[in-house]
């Protein structure tokens, strides 16, 4: 009678149909997820926990909890209502007459409302059974009096109701018609005239009807909140929830013509009790009234003890929910029954019914909102393992089932919607950051999965561009214990790149009886963690390093997501040190070192590969096109503390783009000079790094127009958008030394000069350059003022002759002795661009 009273026949049938299309859309998805797999207590809360994840699950419990208990509290006011309405003494009498004798004032009906909410306490306290058969028997009476009014509207003449309302000079009386079947009623009814609710004084609107109306129609979870008492919730919810709502929606529609083809306007919009005056057998309608608005408070009473107590069994809130675990013998969750009673007696506070109407509508649509984005997620992610035997469901349906959701939500009240949203966040973040880890799976990791899948599919090599070049980065790690800072300071490198940390087990896998990888698995995934690196891991067995790299670098990555750039240790006597173990992630008090990575090696302990092997692997990335960095002395870069020293001066990173072993050939725009001023600059572009300035050294010799060197140098930074101090080295002393050595020996410079450096040439420069050259440069690089936080120097190729290896390396050595942190650089592919 309220709604088609305020909105009228059309509209009433507008928003029967918008809340059932809803209601319909949810029950689809409620089916689905029911009906794959077995359910436990917890209803609503128990599916979405177990499909998007404790984040999801607990925060939307607790809205759905807090939407039961307003639920319960509403439905006490409504029968506190009618039964003021029925036994209240009427406005502006002191004394009652005949049954009205009930006082009628604020405290009053707080006082019924009290005594009414402790009898369904008591009933649930009891335990489902005794619900079961309570609400069963409630059924049976409202059935009957529902049969007693769709036969008062054919069998009761046309009469005129008096009506008394309430007025501050005392009573106003008006009087309603039932006109019986009138046409003349009905074309009066048709349209909307929204006017004031007798009982609040507020002005009705389409959206505050609305939110009173679907209150009525939230009763669909109330069969998926026994789920846990269900013997089979899988077969019973289906069946129960879509007959019910097939039933109610037919009843509305059916109640909603019959009183607008009967009933005056004055009569459905100021006396919402007018069922009583027309029927056969009015006392049966009271009854039924108080019947009907009971077994809802007890169904939602029941519910939200349902949900607390499976929220306070997952442990989501840890100790705050204890209390609520606690069960009786027959297994009745008592403690959640009596914390639920608690929140709904002091909701029962806010003393009137459509006062918290919208609040309950908002927070009902935000679960079933959610409850449909569960379904939509598990369908879209295309899990193998999602087969719900209810298939009558697709995507769109849940989709459109949000949509309705939240649209709903903000014509009803923009301000509830906000809040809840607000509230939703804050305890998905709060769940997020705090709540333990489940075991119950992660639906965003079946979504990511897919998305990436899809993507990665997407991701084509022959579009590759040069504008678009990223590092992505495999590090070889022998033992994370010696090699902590070098794999922070990598995952600086990166450029939001793909990182890989590597690690090869020199075993054969005939000789084992399993796989040992996996059980190192789990502790290589918790290292990434708490360094905080964005890095995958990728473990293999071979019988030598050199083969184990080779095979990570063929095999890591899949499609556009592959290693460019080989990362190694250098390769010197120094003895490691245990930088894991001084590490910040583990060194606070709570936090011990329970990795399973073995010891480092003893100083005296020999190496796992040789200095010809190690020059190997360069020598291999080289061949694969890949790009090279040797890294030094990576482990005594505190970078802490460097990058967060005075500003005066700040730290420097310092650049030398030429091949110190290779003084006759000192261009700076190669390939390999290009790339080494790209990494440094990416080292620059990282959060960490952006205090540091680039200085790039300038190599020159006398009569060389140095400063036509330097004017072309820089206009090379401006193409490429590097801001860097040029600083000009003079380096004759240094050159003398190379070619008094190279005077008169085979092979010398005008040989050297033909040869272009390719990727099938070798330089054979190797052999030529002594070590008092190598010394020299390494003492000019050193003597650059002030010191820096890391230096960047030019890798140059192996030689092509294997025998000439460990040469090759002890050169490597002598020029980055005693340099501090040091990456060699070495660069095979164009990464630069000057274009748009």
């Amino acid at each position: 009678g309220f709604v088609v009273g305020h909105a009228g026949l059309y509209q009433a049938l507008v928003m029967f149909a918008v809340a059932y299309f809803i209601i319909g859309m949810t029950v689809l998805s409620v089916c689905a997820i029911a009906t794959n797999g077995a359910l436990d207590a917890g209803g609503a809360y128990y599916m979405i926990s177990r499909a998007l994840g404790p984040e999801f699950g607990g925060s939307i419990g607790i809205m759905f909890f807090l939407a039961n208990v307003c639920g319960s509290a509403l439905y006490v006011l409504g029968l506190v209502e009618a039964v003021v309405d029925s036994f209240g003494i009427p406005p502006g009498q002191e004394a009652g007459k005949g049954v009205h004798v009930l006082p009628q004032s604020y405290w009053y009906e707080l006082l019924y409302g009290t005594v009414l909410l402790a009898l369904c306490l008591l009933v649930c306290l009891v335990g489902a059974s005794i619900y079961a058969k309570a609400t069963f028997l409630i059924f049976l009476i409202v059935a009957v009096v529902l049969g007693t009014i769709l036969v008062s509207f054919f069998a009761t003449r046309p009469l005129n109701v008096p009506i008394r309302l309430p007025n501050p000079n005392g009573t106003e009386t008006d009087n309603g018609v039932f006109t019986g079947f009138s046409l003349s009623t009905l074309r009066n009814n048709l349209g909307g005239e929204y006017g004031v609710d007798y009982t609040t004084g507020q002005m009705m609107s389409f959206s505050s009807v609305f939110a009173v109306m679907f209150n009525g129609c939230t009763g669909i979870m109330a069969g998926s909140n026994m789920s846990g008492d269900l013997k089979r919730p899988s077969y019973s919810i289906p069946r129960g929830t879509i007959s019910a709502v097939l039933f109610t929606y037919l009843v509305y529609n059916l109640l909603a013509f019959l009183m607008c083809a009967t009933c005056n306007r004055i009569l459905l919009q100021k006396d919402y009790g007018f069922l009583r005056d027309i029927s056969i057998f009015p006392p049966l309608v009271t009854v039924g009234i108080y019947a009907a608005t009971l077994s809802a408070a007890m169904s939602n009473l029941i519910g939200a003890s349902r949900i607390l107590y499976a929220l306070a069994r997952d442990d989501l809130f840890g100790r705050a929910l204890a209390l609520a675990k606690k069960t009786s013998a027959n297994g009745n969750p008592v403690m959640a029954v009596i914390l639920s009673w608690l929140v709904v007696q002091i909701v029962l506070f806010s003393g009137k019914l459509n006062t918290i109407a919208s609040v309950v509508t908002t927070f009902f649509l935000l679960v079933y909102a959610t409850v449909n984005l569960a379904c939509l997620a598990l369908e879209w992610a295309s899990a193998p393992n999602f087969r719900p035997t209810f298939r009558y469901f697709t995507w769109h349906t849940c989709l459109l089932g949000i949509a309705g959701c939240c649209v709903m939500m903000f014509l009803i009240s923009p301000v509830s919607a906000s809040a809840s949203l607000g509230f939703l966040l804050l305890l998905l973040l709060a769940l997020h950051y705090l709540s333990p880890s489940s075991t119950w799976g992660y639906i965003s990791q079946a979504l990511i999965f897919h998305q990436v899948r899809k993507y990665l599919l997407m991701l084509d090599v022959r579009k590759d561009h040069v504008k678009f070049w990223r590092p992505q980065m495999l590090l070889m790690v022998q033992n994370p214990r010696g090699s902590a800072r070098l794999i922070d300071f990598v995952n600086d490198l990166k450029k939001s790149g793909l990182y890989v940390l590597g690690h090869v087990e020199l075993q054969d896998l005939d000789m084992l009886p399993s796989d040992p990888l996996q059980p190192q698995q789990e502790s290589w995934l918790s290292l990434v963690d708490k360094l905080n690196v964005k890095a995958f891991v990728s473990l293999t067995l071979a019988p030598s390093v050199r083969h184990g790299v080779r095979q990570l670098l063929f095999t890591s990555g899949l499609g556009g997501m592959r290693p460019n750039t080989l990362v190694l240790g250098f390769y010197d006597d120094e003895a490691p040190q245990d930088g894991l173990a001084q590490h910040p992630a583990f060194t606070s008090a709570r936090e011990e070192v329970p990795l399973g990575f073995p010891p480092l090696r003893a100083p005296t302990t020999p190496k796992l590969l040789s200095a010809r092997e190690y020059v190997g692997i360069v020598a291999d990335a080289l061949k694969m096109l890949r790009n090279v960095l040797l890294a030094r002395q990576l482990e005594s870069l505190d970078k802490a503390w460097e990058l967060r020293r005075a500003a005066n001066p700040p730290p420097t990173i310092h650049v030398w783009p030429v091949n110190l072993l290779r003084p006759d050939s000192a261009r700076y725009a190669d390939t390999c000079s290009l790339f080494l001023l790209q990494m440094a600059c990416v080292l620059n572009m990282a959060r960490a790094w952006r205090r540091a300035r680039l200085r790039l050294f300038l190599c020159v010799e006398a009569g060389t127009m140095p400063h036509a060197q330097e004017e072309k140098l820089r206009q090379l930074l401006k193409d490429l958008r590097i801001q860097a101090q040029i600083q000009l080295v003079p380096w004759d002393a240094i050159t003398r030394l190379h070619w008094q050595t190279c005077q008169g020996s085979p092979g010398g410079p005008a040989e050297e000069e033909e040869e272009e450096e390719g990727v099938v040439n070798f330089p054979t420069n190797t052999t030529q350059v002594s070590d008092e050259y190598v010394c020299a440069a390494n003492k000019l690089v050193l003597a650059q003022s002030p010191a820096p936080t890391v230096r960047f120097l030019y890798l140059p190729r192996p030689p092509a002759d294997t025998s000439l290896y460990p040469l090759y390396l002890h050169q490597l050595e002598l020029l980055t002795r005693g340099l501090g942190p040091t990456v060699l650089v070495h660069g095979v592919s164009a990464v630069t661009s000057t274009q748009l």
